[in-house]
């Protein structure tokens, strides 16, 4: 034990008598261990972005829509209607499910005519999409049941219409109806034109819709499953019971979340291993550089290096000293560039939405404290090797 401490001792005094050339060869191990933290923090943040986005989409959302074919005429057997909205909702699994259909129209409010999309909704429709109510309600089931002649808009088409004044209340032309705004809603996360849901939409009670058009068409089907492991069954059963309900020449076009979610996961997790990949690059750089300077190291030391053999040291207390050198070089770099690491996410937190959480990664911080040390034991070893074969006698003639 005194042997091993006066080794570490002496090697503490000669990384003291050179801190600058210390603290640049442990500058690569830094930044390796830093990038390592940074990296996983920063994959782990944008999965989580991208995937709580795609989840509150509806992750668990089943959605079935006609197959149109311009080249054939499709009859009316073929349309999804209210009957079959009420057999989806006996498939088990199924907590949720909602029918929309899309009209293309124009609005006259203020004496200005604008295009709008139409959109009939039934119940279920805003638990199923996540709907935000921003000024006004939703609609209620006497709504649903009487036809009122209400409707919602999105928030970018109450902007154009009317500014900043409140369209709750107000009348709402389109076509030979009048409707009553009750309401301006917005999707909980962008869905950038990739839903039924357009910047222009107006929706209104599906039981409207059937009394203005006089059919019961539904052109979008939407079912929510109980979970993400019930939602393949809940796909299957959905296309099986529209074949059985339709002629065998009706197509439908059934999609869900789930393949894009796990392409997400999986791009996530590519990145996250090619930014490793980079970041395990800075080590080995930083690794060859501390071999270059520790074999220089020996050099410049090879007669205090023959003086400690002279006087009894052993060959393996010279190992030990230039390799606890390397492993203070790589370790002492590590824990710098870890707090670094874990720095600049709670920094960053501070300018971030709050629903966005930075998640820490326990196993980034092992992983770079691990790989940095033995980055630095295993590019010491060589010259910690050579720094002990010296032998006593050519070491004491070396100037």
């Amino acid at each position: 034990m005194i042997e091993l401490r006066e080794t570490l001792s002496v090697a503490i005094d000669a990384l003291r008598a050179n801190k600058l050339r210390t603290m640049l060869t442990s500058l690569g191990v830094i930044i390796g261990s830093a990038s390592i933290v940074l990296v996983v923090t920063v994959a782990l943040t944008s999965k989580k972005f991208v995937i709580s986005q795609i989840e509150a989409i509806g992750s668990n959302l089943v959605q079935v829509e006609m197959v149109q074919r311009p080249d054939r005429a499709q009859p009316l057997s073929y349309e999804m209607t209210l009957e079959d909205m009420e057999a989806v909702k006996s498939i088990p699994g199924v907590v949720e499910v909602a029918g929309t259909r899309e009209l293309p129209m124009t609005v006259i409010a203020q004496g200005v005519e604008r295009p709008v999309n139409l959109v009939g909704v039934t119940e279920g429709y805003q638990s199923i999409r996540h709907l935000v109510i921003l000024r006004g309600r939703y609609f209620d089931a006497a709504d649903m049941e009487t036809r009122s002649k209400v409707c919602l808009i999105t928030r970018q088409l109450a902007e154009k219409m009317f500014g900043t004044e409140s369209p709750v209340g107000r009348p709402f032309r389109m076509g030979e109806l009048t409707f009553t705004v009750i309401g301006v809603f917005r999707e909980r996360v962008d869905t950038y034109g990739l839903s039924d849901i357009q910047e222009n939409s107006v929706i209104i009670p599906f039981s409207l819709m059937k009394y203005y058009t006089g059919f019961e068409v539904v052109r979008l089907l939407s079912a929510q499953a109980a979970s993400a492991e019930e939602m393949p069954l809940v796909e299957r059963q959905i296309a099986q019971l529209l074949r059985s309900r339709h002629p065998a020449e009706a197509e439908y076009k059934v999609q869900t979340l789930t393949a894009i979610l796990s392409a997400a996961r999986n791009i996530s997790l590519a990145l996250t291993i090619l930014l490793i990949l980079v970041a395990f690059i800075a080590l080995l750089i930083s690794g060859i550089g501390i071999m270059n300077i520790m074999l220089v190291t020996v050099k410049e030391r090879t007669r205090e290096i023959g003086i400690r053999k002279a006087i009894g040291a052993a060959r393996k207390e010279i190992m030990y000293q230039f390799l606890f050198e390397s492993f203070v070089i790589s370790g002492g770099g590590a824990i710098v560039g870890i707090l670094i690491g874990l720095a600049v996410p709670v920094i960053a937190q501070l300018f971030l939405p709050n629903n966005l959480r930075v998640p820490i990664s326990t196993w980034s911080v092992v992983v770079a404290f691990v790989v940095s040390c033995s980055t630095g034991l295993f590019f010491g070893y060589l010259p910690a090797n050579q720094a002990a074969k010296l032998q006593p006698i050519e070491s004491l003639r070396y100037e």
